[in-house]
Formats: structure tokens, sequence, C-alpha cells
């Protein structure tokens, strides 16, 4: 009797058999996706967010660099600017509104991303400027590289939700929910097709 409560508590501290997930996003045509942002969710449920980190997105060449920038909600984003021109940050976004008033270059201003959603960024002085942070509620949270793929290693084995977000992905509030089952060992690939709108074309500046 002892030995069979002695394995069953072996079997319950065993660590989850886990696996590498590995998305690619490409348009209906066939061209990869960058930029997308995919989230998963093992069970349903958010995985725990990763150790802090430190977060940029510079403006240089009068435009934000990343595009697209995914932090797990709690992080701090410095937006320095390296221009020889001033900029003034901004965002409206209901998840976290801010603005950064006119800064020069070789300055940089930090916020706070506290909520989880995605936070369209723009500058006031130059309407071509546009950004996008993504502020994820789970450990597993990317952006697809330039041939539209991400990878996540020690993803646990069962049903996991996925969530693929893009600025210009047709569909409600720019977001596809999938869902796939990941096997107890190995690497698992897994393809998904969007269609995407035509970026806006930016007002001029005078």
């Amino acid at each position: 009797m002892r030995a069979l409560v002695l394995l069953a508590m072996l079997l319950l501290a065993a660590p989850a058999a886990a696996s590498e997930l590995a998305v690619t996003v490409r348009a209906a045509g066939g061209a990869p996706v960058p930029n997308a942002v995919v989230m998963l969710y093992p069970g349903g449920r958010p995985a725990p967010l990763g150790a802090r980190r430190s977060f940029q997105i510079a403006q240089r060449d009068l435009q934000f660099s990343p595009f697209v920038l995914v932090v797990p909600a709690g992080s701090q984003v410095a937006f320095p600017n390296f221009d020889n021109v001033r900029h003034h940050v901004y965002s409206f976004s209901p998840v976290r509104r801010f603005e950064l008033r006119l800064y020069a270059r070789e300055q940089s201003r930090s916020v706070l991303f506290e909520r989880p959603g995605i936070v369209p960024i723009g500058c006031n002085i130059h309407d071509g400027m546009i950004a996008f942070v993504a502020v994820a509620d789970t450990g597993f949270a990317a952006r697809t590289d330039r041939a539209g793929r991400v990878a996540f290693a020690d993803v646990p084995a069962g049903p996991v939700t996925a969530r693929v977000w893009h600025p210009y992905l047709h569909a409600p509030g720019n977001r596809i929910e999938y869902r796939w089952s990941v096997p107890r060992t190995g690497r698992q690939a897994e393809a998904v097709s969007v269609t995407l709108r035509a970026p806006p074309r930016p007002r001029r500046t005078y």
C-alpha cells in the first residue's frame, strides 16, 4: 500500500509532457505574414508570464521600430528618439492612454503597460509613424518573423487555444482564434491562413 502511495506521489510530482509548437501565418495567396501576434492558452487558460525584461520602441528615420512589439502585462516600454527632429508619442487606446509630449534626439520616455490588449501608437507630428504594443496576459506570446513563423518551446501537451492578431487582419478585432491539440513530445507545426486588409494610407504632414 505504501508503495502505491509513493508511486502516485512520484507521478504527480513528475513534470508534464511538453512539446515545441511552430506556427506559420500566411496570407490567402500564400505570402508569409510578418508581425502577426500569436498567443497560446494551454487548456484555454493563460500560461504564467515570464520574468520581466526591458523593452523599447525606437524612433528612427521617422518610423517606429519595431512596428509590432509583444510584451507581458506589467512591462515598462521605453520610447527613445534617435531622429534629428522632435516627436510627440501618444495613444488614445482604452487599454493604455498616454501622451509623451515633444522631446528631442537622444531623449527617451517610458510607459507602463499593465492591462492586456492592443495599444496603437502614433506621433502627433508625423502621421506616417504607426506602431502597436500587444500586451499579453499569457507567457506564450510572440510575433511572427519575416517568414511568418514563430515557435514556442515547452508547450504543455493537450488542447491549446491560439489567438492570432495582426493590425490589418480582416476579422472582428483583427483577431482569429484556433484550437489545436499538442502532442506529448516532439515538434508540431500548424499553418494559419489569413486575409489582410490594405494598410491605411498616411496623411501628408505639412
